[in-house]
């Protein structure tokens, strides 16, 4: 049995690594480490909140705290508590009960701060409606500094996006 297991091995190699895409992650983590030191004195801490999404965003955001993609190692780190972050990242379509949530964790980030929407739910780029259950798109709410799209935005794009959220800061 092993030994049927490493003569595929050996015949097809490797089929997990991706050499080029380790070389542009490692440029870009690199400049969000530049830039997270030259803005936010090397430690940025992004408070997420879910206002009514289907968790595959969060899931993705769980993917950054990997070995590979390891944002703490970069600087950035996810924070319980709104009084202990800098930006407050949201996912979901911001629905009628979650709003008051929504709004009582923004009012408890200290200034200054910024607010980045995560998913095409925030935006209402998704096949929701608005309803009376539905209070979104977030931005009519909230000052939202940057959005990161996708359904959910793979690792890779939500890196991506804080890396041009860091520029515009």
């Amino acid at each position: 049995m092993m030994i049927r297991f490493w003569k595929k091995r050996i015949k097809t190699g490797m089929l997990t690594e991706h050499p080029e895409f380790d070389v542009e992650m490692a440029e870009i983590r690199q400049q969000i480490k530049d830039e997270v030191k030259k803005r936010f004195a090397g430690s940025l801490a992004i408070r997420m909140v879910d206002s009514g999404s289907c968790n595959a965003c969060e899931a993705e955001c769980n993917a950054l705290s990997n070995p590979y993609y390891d944002l703490e190692r970069l600087g950035i780190h996810f924070v319980a508590s709104p009084r202990h972050a800098d930006v407050m990242l949201l996912s979901g379509v911001l629905t009628f009960n979650m709003y008051h949530h929504v709004m009582d964790a923004w009012k408890q980030i200290p200034e200054p701060k910024w607010i980045v929407t995560l998913g095409d739910c925030p935006a209402m780029q998704t096949p929701f409606q608005t309803t009376f259950a539905i209070k979104g798109p977030a931005a009519e709410h909230l000052p939202v500094a940057h959005h990161i799209s996708g359904c959910p935005p793979s690792p890779e794009r939500i890196i991506r996006g804080f890396l041009e959220f860091l520029r515009k800061v």
